[in-house]
């Protein structure tokens, strides 16, 4: 099968990988049967993890593993959550390929995930200290759209910052439903606690206003 990743992209997300801290590991929720970019999520995922030995990709069934997927709060296929040194998971999941410009927040989450300080703000960690209720974050995105990765990269940040929080980037065209469903019209479009919500590559801090406000 030809490869996804060219020789050139290889290289270049090797040396971004490079300065991996610590190990994770991506768990990828696949099925049997109709799987809209069940096959390129898996690739994708496999060649990226060939790429150092501080990544390992593990294949579940969203059936037959129901239990684990109902620990992750896994219901689409295909899905993967990140898991940190620990096997730890602290809500950072990816509902449909990361391909395209999404590359960027897979990558960066990648980073994240193994320890690189995001810098985080110490105002907006003390504002997070007084969350206790839980949060989730869904980002639509499409693959073309240029501004999506950040969004993304916003929501996974606040996920692994505090327990109470779980974000999810979800490929619009992928599951058309959802999309549907939630009125998404343009992207990025950002859904908390599926019913307040926020469109365009926001700042954490807007983040932050709809949740202490929840």
């Amino acid at each position: 099968m030809e490869k996804l990743l060219n020789e050139e992209v290889t290289k270049q997300v090797k040396e971004y990988l490079n300065p991996m801290k610590e190990s994770v590991t991506m768990v990828l929720f696949t099925q049997e049967g109709a799987c809209n970019t069940c096959q390129e999520t898996r690739q994708l995922l496999s060649e990226v993890a060939a790429l150092t030995d501080k990544l390992t990709l593990v294949e579940k069934d969203l059936n037959k593993d129901a239990a684990l997927a109902e620990e992750y709060g896994v219901t689409m296929t295909p899905s993967f959550v990140m898991l940190d040194k620990k096997d730890t998971y602290k809500g950072v999941k990816f509902n449909g390929i990361p391909a395209g410009h999404e590359i960027n927040s897979f990558l960066s989450a990648l980073m994240d995930m193994s320890g690189i300080d995001f810098g985080l703000a110490e105002t907006i960690g003390s504002r997070l200290d007084k969350l206790d209720k839980p949060v989730n974050i869904k980002v639509f995105v499409t693959l073309s759209c240029p501004h999506c990765p950040g969004a993304v990269s916003n929501a996974h940040r606040l996920a692994m910052s505090h327990p109470h929080i779980e974000s999810e980037m979800i490929e619009a065209q992928t599951f058309g439903e959802l999309s549907q469903k939630f009125n998404v019209s343009g992207v990025p479009k950002i859904i908390i606690n599926d019913e307040h919500e926020l469109v365009g590559n926001q700042p954490i801090q807007e983040y932050l206003k709809t949740i202490e406000a929840l």
